[in-house]
């Protein structure tokens, strides 16, 4: 089944990543990275929890779970978007919101890096998470990227095992 007819269900987690073309870089520097974060922030925050997430120079991974219908719906209609079928539609939200998040970041990072055309691999991928543990095993996966390149983890800022320490030393 094409990736592009699979819809992010309300209430489910999934594994969302994609990567540079050829695998080039799409973070150049740190002013890069915060930009994404924001953007992400601007166009997911509504419509989805983040439970992990890890930005690499040439990739990125996010283990989201998308919000409850009620919770999308009231998105949409905040929006004055919603329509009971196609583009704007409940079952398309989510990923709608996410070729937005990825479309105003290329548009930027072309912008600023004088460049053109597509930075990312289309269509962004996206793994269903069917199991408390897969769950578990994704975002132990997505935290130990970082390490695979060498990378400092207790040092390196863009990704979510800083942030779950963090919260851990508050319990």
């Amino acid at each position: 089944m094409d990736i592009r007819l699979q819809n992010l269900e309300p209430d489910c987690f999934y594994h969302i990543y994609n990567r540079g073309i050829n695998g080039n870089e799409i973070f150049k520097d740190q002013e890069n990275f915060m930009f994404f974060i924001k953007q992400f922030i601007k166009y997911m925050i509504d419509v989805c929890e983040v439970y992990s997430y890890c930005l690499m120079p040439n990739h990125f991974h996010f283990v989201i779970k998308v919000k409850s219908e009620k919770e999308l719906l009231l998105s949409l209609s905040d929006k004055n978007e919603y329509k009971k079928h196609g583009l704007h539609s409940v079952q398309n939200l989510v990923s709608k919101q996410i070729s937005r998040f990825i479309s105003s970041y290329t548009q930027s990072y072309n912008k600023v890096h004088k460049r053109h055309g597509a930075l990312f691999e289309s269509p962004f991928k996206r793994k269903k998470i069917d199991s408390i543990e897969y769950l578990r095993n994704v975002i132990i996966y997505v935290n130990q990227n970082p390490t695979d390149i060498n990378l400092d983890f207790k040092i390196y800022k863009f990704y979510s095992y800083t942030t779950i320490l963090s919260l851990s030393k508050r319990i």
